[in-house]
């Protein structure tokens, strides 16, 4: 019985067997190789992002308050001097005619310019410092926070004489007192703002934001 059910299934596997030698062939002998390769090495794994998009490092708040606190305390401090010992009195000459220290009063902007727009100027110097201050919780660049803090340890300096000097609050005269010739009189505040107004510029052709990241053209 055994004998007659072998030669009964005989026929059908070996028409199965030909079937997948057929099925074999058709198959190009690269695919058979890609199918059998992805067979040995198991499921492939999903590629991975190598692009780090987040900022690196820690913010440089610290750097950009250090800045500001050295701007501030050396214009408060140059400021004192020249008022207690300059006022009323004669140029100090430096180099000759060419640079002096020569205490004036002014209620304008920096150099001078805009002295009937005290209380609006006051008004731009808060709101430089609420951006700065907004701009801080991004920042991760170190020359951007050297930049930031000369602007906002310039514009805490000039902004303490408008509070707190005469004629009154929000109308208080700047002390300016380095005068060279041919040149508006101003102060360290002033410098100060200048020289974090240019690297702001110069990061800016670079490319170079505030974050730490760098756009390439």
């Amino acid at each position: 019985m055994n004998e007659v059910e072998r030669a009964i299934e005989t026929p059908d596997e070996d028409e199965a067997a030909r079937d997948r030698s057929e099925h074999t062939a058709d198959v190009p002998e690269g695919a058979r190789h890609r199918d059998g390769a992805s067979n040995d090495a198991g499921p492939a794994e999903p590629p991975q992002d190598t692009e780090q998009t987040g900022p690196r490092g820690p913010r440089r708040i610290p750097m950009l308050l250090g800045v500001a606190a050295v701007a501030y305390v050396l214009d408060l401090v140059s400021k004192l001097i020249v008022v207690a010992y300059l006022e009323h009195r004669a140029p100090i000459e430096l180099i000759g005619e060419w640079l002096q220290f020569e205490v004036v009063r002014n209620r304008g902007a920096a150099f001078g310019i805009g002295e009937a727009l005290t209380i609006v100027l006051t008004a731009i110097a808060v709101v430089v410092i609420v951006v700065i201050a907004r701009l801080a919780r991004r920042l991760y660049s170190t020359p951007w926070a050297v930049a930031l803090g000369l602007l906002l340890g310039g514009a805490f300096g000039n902004l303490t004489d408008r509070l707190f000097r005469s004629p009154g609050v929000f109308q208080g005269a700047v002390v300016d007192f380095i005068a060279p010739r041919h040149f508006a009189v101003f102060n360290l505040a002033d410098s100060a703002i200048v020289c974090g107004g240019i690297l702001i510029v110069l990061l800016s052709f670079r490319g170079l934001d505030p974050d730490g990241t760098v756009h390439k053209d």
